[in-house]
């Protein structure tokens, strides 16, 4: 199974992050829209967010399931045609102009992006050398991260200046770059005969309890960031009086801090290792959180601009700098040779809790308050705290036995 990247040639991979950086873009820009979304599909702000969260919940669902089933299909091909699906899908929501339009759309990017990503990373790591692997994955989730710092930002300011659907528009647009990246970027033949777990190898690394524990710490952490994220353009109008333009400002703010997050947590990792910084990152994050409930409810919207753009600074850094660590970690305690297997389950889990956090969310404002988010989403990551701190006691003592 070689190809040129196993020559020397690491561009395969390149082309590969394209697509989780359209990927990436198309899932966080929809957030700081919604606003818009709900005046102009004249539907509540909380049945808009229930986009996001079938997104989350279809993409969750979906991963492990088109990926199995799919197995006999070459990676290329595969990866071109589920590209040129998402690409469809974006166009498909920029045409609809109604709320069920729109959520259907949503649910094919989900389907053609759960399928996508894991193959990716399944494809990255087979056509590179073993000692390779860490960075092939690393760079192929790094589209993610260019998505955040980029991407995210970009989507707000077009959806700002010409209307939320042309934001649809050029992602459509950004796939269809990709789908080019993959068909020339990508032997022929690459992928072929690649080994694709099964359902049952699936279960089996979830039966690992620390992996399962390590999993569900991932999901806490997701559902505590979603909870507040999906609902921050309306937490920024009503506790800072943030028209759109500044909306996107501090999204834009937090997308940048999240980018040097996952490149700081990358960082920290190789050097002072992931169990160092995790629980660190968790306590700031939570604190991140109760400060925006506590600016909503203690302060005047003037008073609370200070202390509300710190807390989304912190917030971009800590949550999004726990994401490498944590990937880290699960290839730590499951094991380098099931890596893949376990960087798709990572992925199933996270947005399997950004859906619970959508939903979670949605109920808090229809409920009660957006000022309220922050609390819950605190509340979160603690209980993600205290697993991932009680899972690596548990660890370490096990390893002091043993040895």
């Amino acid at each position: 199974m070689s190809s040129s990247a196993d020559s020397g040639s690491f561009k395969p991979i390149y082309f590969l992050a394209l697509g989780t950086f359209a990927i990436g873009t198309e899932g966080f820009m929809i957030v700081p829209l919604l606003p818009r979304m709900s005046a102009d599909l004249s539907v509540p702000i909380a049945a808009v967010g229930s986009l996001v969260t079938m997104f989350t919940l279809t993409l969750a669902i979906s991963t492990p399931v088109l990926t199995t089933l799919t197995g006999a299909i070459n990676r290329r091909k595969l990866l071109i045609w589920s590209m040129l699906a998402f690409a469809a899908a974006n166009l498909v929501a920029f045409a609809s102009r109604d709320y069920w339009g729109i959520m259907v759309a949503r649910i094919l990017l989900a389907l053609s992006a759960g399928l996508y990503a894991p193959n990716a990373n399944a494809l990255a790591s087979a056509i590179v050398s073993p000692e390779r692997r860490g960075r092939a994955l690393s760079v192929v989730n790094g589209g993610i991260t260019l998505a955040i710092a980029l991407g995210l930002p970009l989507g707000s300011l077009i959806g700002d200046a010409f209307g939320w659907r042309m934001t649809f528009l050029g992602v459509g647009i950004l796939s269809l770059i990709a789908v080019t990246g993959l068909v020339f970027g990508l032997q022929k033949g690459v992928g072929d005969q690649m080994k694709v777990a099964s359902f049952k190898e699936r279960v089996a690394v979830v039966g690992n309890p620390q992996v399962l524990a390590a999993l569900l710490v991932t999901f806490i952490w997701a559902a505590g960031a979603y909870t507040a994220w999906t609902y921050i353009a309306p937490y920024l109008a009503s506790t800072i009086g943030a028209s759109s333009n500044g909306i996107s400002a501090i999204v834009s703010i937090w997308g940048l801090s999240a980018a040097a997050g996952v490149f700081g947590g990358g960082a920290l990792n190789d050097r002072v290792g992931a169990n160092t910084v995790m629980a660190p990152a968790l306590t700031l994050l939570a604190m991140a959180f109760l400060t925006l409930s506590a600016s909503a409810y203690f302060l005047t919207p003037c008073e609370a601009i200070a202390p509300v753009v710190i807390s989304v600074i912190v917030w971009g850094l800590t949550a999004w700098g726990f994401y490498p660590l944590q990937i880290s970690r699960l290839i730590e305690v499951g094991g380098r040779p099931v890596a893949p297997i376990v960087v798709s389950l990572n992925t199933s889990f996270m947005y399997a809790g950004f859906a619970v956090g959508a939903t979670v969310g949605s109920v808090v404002i229809s409920s009660g308050s957006v000022a309220d988010l922050g609390w819950i989403g605190a509340l979160f990551e603690v209980v993600a705290l205290g697993l991932l701190v009680t899972t690596t006691r548990e660890a370490g003592c096990k390893q002091a036995v043993q040895s």
